[in-house]
């Protein structure tokens, strides 16, 4: 048997014991909420990841050292940044997080066009190394597809997810500011964090200059400011990636995990990778999954009513590719020929900075685990715009620290005196740019290559087009005009490029829509093939926006488990 940190709840014969209630792929942001929703309402579960246990706390091993108690300082070594050649390419090599990326040797994939893909394969998945920052979409988001013509349209509006943004906000713990702006709707907030005094300024002073047309608020985050139950607030430590011995932010280990565990519903079996749906013809639904245990390499079926795939947006596909049938040739959903089409991500890597003067005697508490967020102001309210859709702002306002460079002295007194003061303030921002559904955009199964096990592995053939490119010129420009007229000095912009997948908000590839002809997922992300199959992580989004999307996947999920458990009691599936 896959190892397992919880006994089986089901006595009987093997094909017994390996059969539940629901079965839910994947421990991240999406399997989590999966499992706690289900097994909240009295279902039995099992959750399946494939990579190894991560218990809260006791297993977050750097969270409580000091700088100096690194092996390396915080810096990685020439053999991991060779192991690790995709993290390598941004900002994730971090000595105290490296093992919580995937080994990218026994994992590997295949780029057509160029695609970061990074990935987390243990229990929380990258839940435990996100970003936090949670924004609802709006009806500006739900009908841009219709609006325009590009992809299809969704088949929800914000009604229908309204209710469930409620849900799990209320018990993700996100705090922010209510600020009443039509496309980027208030949500059920803990108190929020503030900006420090130069934001403030800064904020005040785009706000006059625009006529409230943009603003800059603080980022709405995953991040306590006030405890709820099992958890403490933030510490305001910013080491968030290392896990929160505090349960400060919102994780599956923090979280849904032990709601989850604390029905006696639940049963968890790392190690277990779900290679395919089992499939059969005459109910026309899955009746479970099979799964390879990494460790030993032996197969075993897991029996179910429903499967709820939360894999990542890229490994839920990946999982309908290969549970291709006679019936289905190209893969479980694979009807409507849009599987494993319509990639999407966030384009960034880009933005501007500058220094402020007027605040040298002024300086902030802690270590903020949060930013400020610009939303998104072109093409709406009269505004027009060269290309499509629209972008948003993150960044920060801070002191220069003792790593600053002092061009005139380099040694001695003078040089350690000056460092114990804090340096010239900066602020600055990067841009998070939509990118189009645009069905050439896709990823497919590379059947000459495979990974460790022996399994095919996902080849990446997507990349920016010109409507991303008109885009990225003006996220720079707008933001010089916006720090500019705040009165910020020597604004300087950058742009890096950007690979598809480096934002790691990867989207689409199984998406949501009205028509099984055009779509994977039904409003309710069922499997139009398989209606007791749902899929409610980035897959399933029909466009990407330019908020982050994590908090609508949660939303998603909540929203299907739902769904599916009144299904079951109707004997509908």
């Amino acid at each position: 048997m896959p190892g397992d940190s919880t006994q089986v709840n089901i006595n009987g014969s093997a094909k017994e014991a390996n059969t539940y209630d629901a079965i839910v792929v994947g421990s991240g942001i999406s399997g989590g909420w999966a499992a706690k929703e289900l097994c909240e309402k009295g279902l039995k579960v099992v959750m399946l990841e494939r990579g190894r246990p991560l218990e809260h706390i006791k297993d977050y091993t750097t969270a409580n050292n000091h700088p100096w108690e690194m092996a390396h300082r915080g810096k990685v070594t020439d053999l991991q940044r060779r192991d690790y050649p995709v993290i390598a390419r941004g900002w994730a090599l971090n000595e105290p997080v490296m093992e919580y990326w995937a080994n990218e040797e026994e994992n590997p994939y295949t780029e057509i066009q160029p695609f970061t893909w990074w990935r987390s394969y243990q229990m929380g998945g990258r839940s435990l190394l996100w970003g936090r920052q949670s924004y609802r979409l709006s009806d500006l988001d739900f009908m841009a597809n219709a609006k325009d013509g590009h992809g299809i349209d969704w088949p929800i509006r914000y009604k229908d997810i309204a209710p469930w943004y409620d849900h799990v906000e209320r018990f993700a713990g996100i705090s922010g500011s209510l600020e009443g702006i039509p496309h980027l709707p208030d949500g059920q907030f803990l108190p929020a964090m503030e900006l420090n005094c130069v934001e403030k300024d800064v904020a005040a002073r785009i706000k006059a200059h625009f006529r409230d047309q943009r603003r800059l608020i603080i980022g709405r985050v995953a991040n306590l400011t006030a405890p709820i139950e099992g958890r403490s607030k933030c510490q305001f430590r910013n080491r968030c990636w290392e896990g929160c011995p505090f349960g400060g932010y919102f994780s599956t280990q923090s979280s849904t995990l032990p709601a989850a565990q604390k029905t006696g519903n639940l049963t968890v079996r790392p190690f277990s990778i779900v290679t395919k749906l089992v499939y059969d013809k005459n109910s026309k639904k899955a009746t479970g999954v099979e799964v390879l245990d990494a460790e030993n390499n032996k197969t075993y079926t897991y029996n179910s009513k429903i499967v709820f795939l939360c894999a990542s947006a890229l490994n839920s596909t990946w999982v309908l590719f290969n549970s291709a049938t006679d019936i289905w040739p190209g893969g479980l959903g694979s009807s409507s020929g849009e599987l494993g089409h319509n990639v999407m991500d966030h384009h960034y890597n880009l933005g501007a900075s500058g220094r402020v003067e007027g605040f040298e005697d002024k300086y902030y508490y802690g270590r903020r685990a949060n930013g400020f967020y610009i939303p998104r102001f072109v093409n709406i309210n009269g505004d027009k715009r060269k290309y499509l859709r629209g972008f948003g702002y993150q960044g920060g306002a801070s002191r220069m620290g003792w790593s600053r460079e002092i061009a005139e002295m380099s040694v001695g007194k003078e040089f350690k005196d000056a460092l114990t003061e804090p340096g010239n303030w900066t602020i600055g921002a990067t841009g998070f740019g939509e990118i189009l559904p645009y069905h050439e955009n896709r990823i497919l199964l590379d059947k000459e290559r495979h990974d460790k096990w022996g399994l095919p592995v996902l080849a990446m053939d997507a990349g920016l087009k010109q409507n991303e490119m008109d885009m990225r010129e003006d996220i720079k420009n707008e933001l010089v005009a916006m720090l500019e007229s705040a009165g910020v000095k020597n604004v300087r912009t950058y742009d890096t490029g950007h690979a598809m997948g480096h934002g790691i908000h990867e989207m689409g590839t199984a998406r949501m829509g009205r028509d099984p002809n055009t779509s994977v997922l039904n409003a309710f992300n069922q499997v139009w093939d398989a209606k007791n199959v749902y899929v409610t992580d980035g897959a399933a989004m029909t466009s990407s926006a330019c908020q982050n999307p994590s908090l609508t996947y949660m939303a998603l999920t909540a929203r299907a488990a739902d769904h599916a458990v009144s299904e079951l009691k109707k004997r509908n599936l």
